[in-house]
């Protein structure tokens, strides 16, 4: 390993009460094979989607094998690791694959290296939802793997499309697949429903890129865990983050990025999400 990847946001605690872990969505689809319209205007209305059993067991199993294998492909550099956490690999070069895992938080742009993550990212059953939800030909723009390892650090409220150069009339959904069990204290995924409805809201500098802590609608917020192979479909403009994972197992999870193939991209991202130039604080 020459010259890792470190993530180099600032980090540390979000404010207490920044999340809430009272309240759980209650909409929850159980199979792609159950999906109904219904089930899309509720998307549309509330910004995402919960389907319990998307994965088999052997693409769950796939997916963590792949991610591990992805640390010894040579050309692969996208691997990186919880800053706080990288410190206390002694040897990174004669670390194994696997003792690696737990200071890794992110791998990006992989799909092209391991074949199994492929073959996930195209089920076409998948796609047959997305197709739907971005109302054309799904087009796979950006494909990460995110990885809470114990003591794994917070993702804090942000909307996808804030780091997006895509036009903001476009569809962006965002496809959270859990690859082992997401909870409350491991780190599972929070939305604020119906924020999408909103627009763009500016993004501040400050634990990472992100909505300005006392911007967030924290009565609103509920919780989403997963099991493996679960999926959590979301609008690009929902409000969602992740809190730290306060256990001592690992939660990996695949994201990817779709779009329509006839989506407009722009020069640079909305500038209502951008807070250059304003005379705004957080």
């Amino acid at each position: 390993m020459s010259d890792p990847m470190i993530d180099g946001q600032t980090g540390g605690e979000p404010p207490e009460g920044l999340y809430r872990f009272d309240r759980t969505v209650n909409k929850r689809v159980p199979s792609l094979a159950d999906l109904t319209e219904e089930d899309f205007g509720f998307f549309q209305e509330h910004g995402y989607l919960v389907i319990d059993e998307v994965l088999s067991e052997e693409e769950i199993e796939d997916g963590l094998d792949g991610l591990t294998a992805l640390i010894d492909v040579p050309e692969f550099d996208n691997v990186m690791y919880e800053s706080h956490k990288f410190e206390e690999l002694e040897d990174p070069e004669g670390t194994p694959a696997d003792d690696q895992m737990p200071y890794v938080r992110r791998f990006a742009y992989f799909l092209e290296h391991e074949e199994r993550l492929h073959r996930i990212a195209h089920k076409p059953e998948l796609l047959d939802v997305i197709s739907k939800l971005v109302d054309g030909e799904p087009d796979l723009f950006q494909d990460m793997a995110l990885i809470k390892p114990p003591g794994g650090r917070e993702k804090p409220w942000h909307q996808d499309k804030a780091y997006f150069d895509v036009s903001l009339d476009a569809p962006v959904v965002g496809v959270w697949i859990a690859l082992e069990e997401a909870t409350a204290e491991n780190g599972c995924m929070h939305v604020i429903p119906g924020s999408h409805n909103e627009g763009p809201v500016v993004h501040f500098s400050r634990r990472d890129w992100q909505i300005c802590d006392t911007d967030v609608q924290t009565d609103k917020d509920v919780m989403v865990p997963l099991e493996p192979g679960g999926v959590l479909f979301f609008d690009g403009l929902i409000h969602h983050g992740t809190p730290p994972n306060r256990t001592d197992t690992m939660r990996r999870a695949l994201q990817f990025h779709y779009t329509a193939q006839d989506a407009q991209w722009v020069d640079e991202v909305h500038p209502g999400f951008d807070s250059d130039g304003k005379d705004v604080y957080c």
